[in-house]
């Protein structure tokens, strides 16, 4: 993705002058929206994210990628589930909260919402032995 690529919302150009939105804002978006849901344990970033959330910078937008098209954008969203969960149940939950999220907070079209599994999390050690 090239940060220089501005998104414009046609829609939203009036007299007063014309609204952008970067795509790091829609992947901050869509990250929050795919989090929120039951069964989603984390988001998968990549290597430089991870070297950041330890220095102490938090990444909204870790997992997602927004590629930008001229009939509408894509997100790419990888995360890892909660042990247990029903995958196609939780996929469809993080398609419906993140498109309910860009369209209230931005009106874009989308095309496609595309979520890769990449990992399962267990329970911790602890927490079994503490149901034990």
């Amino acid at each position: 993705m090239n940060e220089n690529h501005i998104l414009e919302l046609e829609e939203q150009k009036s007299e007063l002058g014309k609204v952008e939105i970067s795509p790091e804002v829609i992947e901050v978006i869509a990250g929050i929206a795919a989090s929120e849901v039951d069964g989603v344990a984390t988001m998968r970033g990549n290597f430089a994210t991870g070297v950041a959330e330890k220095l102490g910078r938090k990444n909204h937008g870790k997992g997602v990628k927004v590629e930008l098209a001229e009939d509408g954008i894509t997100v790419d969203v990888s995360v890892v589930i909660t042990y247990g969960v029903a995958v196609p149940e939780v996929a469809n939950l993080i398609q419906s909260n993140i498109k309910q999220a860009l369209q209230t907070m931005t009106a874009i079209e989308l095309q496609a919402i595309n979520v890769h599994v990449v990992g399962v999390q267990f329970e911790s050690n602890e927490a079994v032995e503490e149901e034990n």
